[in-house]
């Protein structure tokens, strides 16, 4: 469903527009009103696109004049939009705003995009558009963030009926239970061909980012433009190891797990027994054979100006 601030018809102002792109199915999207209101405080037309009423995104786009296109919610949101835009071989060539109005907002810190809405608005109208990395599988899926295999797989599940009430917390208390209670999978991972683990595993995870589940550190040494990506590998080898990562969750700290196998490369390739990952912290089912590649400088955000 498409709103906007006048009853005209966007393809005929002007000026090309601000179009918002939000989900309410996804989780909360608080301060979208403040967002929008700021955002119409600028010289362009504001169209908001909300998929939870049933909106096309591929249709909506194609009907609008569209100047900057934007986020509005977490990692999720912004995974949709990347998705559609490479797809399409958009991606490259058109900035995205981020309105970080989701439950974790991962990227966004990792980023510097501020978390209040009315000084994320600011960014859109006056940012600059800064070049990151990208995460793509071999089934043309694209990350922003990061995608984790294993416990994190089985946490989404549990977590999602959770986050309306809990939040972020949601993630946290799904991944303490998965992680305490999964016997884990027998896998092989791959780091740019070279050998990481061959063996059971509770988690593996690539990060473009430093955090999921809004703020767990999993990749403590990973920058979402520097051409590289960080590989954590959590081994499975008894109760222990699971007890402690199930702590590790909670306290929002894997990278201290002890056991725990890290490594920095391009391309990441775990094929064995059927693993469950997600994507953007959204699920994104099971599979016994999958690779994801770093694509360096895939896309452009907009961040403050100020920004290096």
């Amino acid at each position: 469903m498409l709103t906007g601030p006048e009853p005209v018809s966007v393809e005929r102002a002007e000026e090309p527009a601000v179009v918002v792109v939000s989900n309410r199915r996804a989780g909360s999207i608080e301060g979208l009103d403040t967002a929008l209101a700021a955002l119409r405080k600028g010289s362009r037309p504001v169209v908001a696109v909300d998929l939870g009423d049933g909106g096309d995104l591929e249709r909506s786009l194609d009907a609008l004049h569209v100047g900057t296109v934007v986020a509005a919610g977490g990692d999720g949101t912004l995974n949709l939009l990347a998705q559609h835009l490479w797809r399409r071989g958009l991606l490259a060539e058109t900035p995205i705003g981020l309105l970080p109005l989701g439950t974790g907002n991962d990227f966004a810190r990792a980023a510097g995009i501020p978390l209040q809405a009315d000084a994320a608005a600011g960014v859109v109208l006056a940012g600059r558009p800064r070049p990151f990395d990208l995460l793509v599988d071999d089934a043309g899926t694209v990350a922003v963030n990061a995608v984790h295999c294993g416990v994190g797989g089985v946490a989404v599940r549990h977590a999602a009926p959770l986050k309306p009430v809990l939040g972020r917390v949601a993630y946290r208390v799904g991944a303490a239970w998965a992680g305490a209670r999964e016997l884990g999978w027998r896998v092989r991972v791959e780091l740019d061909a070279q050998v990481l683990v061959d063996g059971n595993v509770l988690f593996v995870g690539i990060g473009n980012g430093p955090t999921i589940g809004g703020g767990t550190v999993v990749w403590p040494g990973a920058r979402p433009d520097d051409g590289l990506a960080e590989v954590v590998v959590a081994g499975a080898s008894g109760i222990s190891s699971r007890l402690r990562l199930a702590a590790a969750l909670r306290s929002r700290d894997l990278a201290e797990v002890e056991g725990v196998v890290s490594a920095r490369g391009r391309k990441l390739r775990v094929l064995g027994q059927p693993i469950p990952y997600v994507v953007d912290g959204e699920a994104g089912g099971s599979s016994a054979r999958r690779s994801w590649q770093l694509e360096p400088a895939a896309w452009r955000l907009l961040v403050p100006a100020g920004d290096a």
